[in-house]
């Protein structure tokens, strides 16, 4: 495999562009169908450039158009933000008040680095294969949640290439929610509140809402092996001091108990079969516990607002080289990060076959050129593109089921 150094990044991104990144489904995406007069030149894009140079409000006529401009600038980041009421580009020309963020999926960002005051592996940017089971507990429970409880149909799951998920939820009737709506579903989603000086940032009450009794069955199905023995988080005096932190004050005596006995107990598993005994009759510590070392924690702002930009889909992480590529539902545990190309493994997979034709012979033309998905064809970016079209189809199929009639999400918090 060829490793990546963040320096070769201006040589591999023109090849990337232009003979790799998948244009074709990735412009059917945002058409949407054409689903609105001008919906797609409404869409503000804003690339991150060579020296951290930030383009904000980039809008295009076509996906063609989009892919030319990218091409050329070959951006080191993506983004993708609001449908406004007029041409980004043009927001300079248009009467103050008047240049409004429309529509937008609603999208959630899941960041690793929130969870540093319950891993006991990795900190700050770092993760590892242990740690990475945070990202799949968060994603089994928003998805079921946006499913089962929301009645969302159309959902694509991000790797964001170094530390983290997104996903973006794409049905009609989201992506015309206010503020107000996006707001109230992050907040129906999030249970971990406070910041670095709040211990204890899970307090349920009664009675437990169906939705964390839905979290519940997914956290204790992975509990023993990620936080019992993955992350040992009774193994020392140090880690359960912190769990023990979280023992309610007027059932301060079980603290206590616990203190005395866990030094004779030989590990984390024993110590938490302990603590489940004594707090048999106040199950709701237990579950706090579990909940707040395991629950996912959102990014409240990147969810709520329509303009809030966020890291497209395919693009490269800068830092580790890494594509941002959707991840398959149906293989969700299996899902490695580590196993996710480098921009520097694509090119030289594409090298390998020998059978660089140049620019003028592939890409002065159609979008969805032969040559251009026959190289992206010959990576290992197959399978993600796979996944991602697959969501296309179920989106153009649901779209031919639903017209002529509007369906609406019923939301009930």
């Amino acid at each position: 495999m060829a490793e990546f150094d963040p320096g070769s990044l201006p040589d591999l991104l023109p090849l990337y562009y232009r003979r790799i990144f998948p244009f074709g489904p990735y412009g059917r995406w945002l058409l949407y169908g054409d689903v609105s007069k001008n919906y797609f030149q409404r869409r503000e894009f804003s690339f991150t450039l060579h020296d951290d140079i930030y383009v904000r409000y980039q809008s295009f006529n076509t996906p063609q158009e989009l892919e030319k401009e990218i091409q050329k600038t070959c951006p080191y980041k993506i983004d993708i933000g609001a449908v406004y009421s007029h041409r980004p580009i043009q927001h300079n020309t248009v009467h103050m008040g008047a240049f409004q963020a429309q529509e937008k999926e609603l999208v959630f960002d899941i960041d690793m680095t929130d969870y540093d005051d319950v891993r006991q592996c990795c900190r700050s940017a770092e993760i590892c294969s242990k740690c990475w089971t945070l990202m799949t507990l968060a994603i089994r429970i928003i998805d079921r949640a946006l499913v089962e409880d929301f009645g969302i149909k159309h959902r694509l799951w991000v790797y964001s290439g170094r530390r983290g998920v997104h996903c973006w939820v794409c049905d009609d009737s989201v992506r015309k929610w206010s503020t107000t709506l996006r707001s109230a579903a992050v907040e129906y989603l999030t249970l971990v509140k406070g910041g670095e000086e709040t211990i204890k940032k899970v307090i349920l009450s009664d009675p437990i809402h169906p939705f964390i009794r839905e979290s519940l069955n997914v956290v204790e199905e992975h509990f023993e092996e990620y936080a019992l023995v993955g992350q040992d988080i009774l193994g020392n005096k140090e880690s359960y001091d912190k769990v023990l932190a979280l023992v309610p004050e007027h059932i301060l005596w079980v603290r206590k108990t616990l203190q005395k006995e866990f030094c004779k107990k030989r590990n984390s598993i024993q110590r938490w079969e302990f603590l489940k005994n004594k707090t048999e009759k106040s199950s709701k510590v237990q579950w706090e516990i579990m909940l707040q070392y395991c629950f996912p924690r959102l990014d409240i702002n990147v969810s709520k607002g329509i303009n809030h930009l966020l890291k497209s889909p395919f693009s490269v992480h800068p830092k580790t080289g890494r594509i941002s590529v959707p991840i398959d539902l149906q293989k969700l545990d299996s899902f490695d990060p580590f196993a996710v190309p480098t921009i520097s493994q694509l090119c030289h997979e594409l090298d390998k076959t020998g059978n660089d034709r140049g620019d003028k012979e592939q890409n002065e033309g159609d979008l969805e050129s032969p040559h251009r998905n026959r190289d992206c064809k010959k990576t290992s970016l197959v399978p993600y593109v796979k996944v991602f079209e697959r969501f296309l189809e179920e989106m153009d199929r649901s779209q031919k089921e639903e017209s002529p009639k509007s369906s609406d999400v019923q939301m009930d918090f």
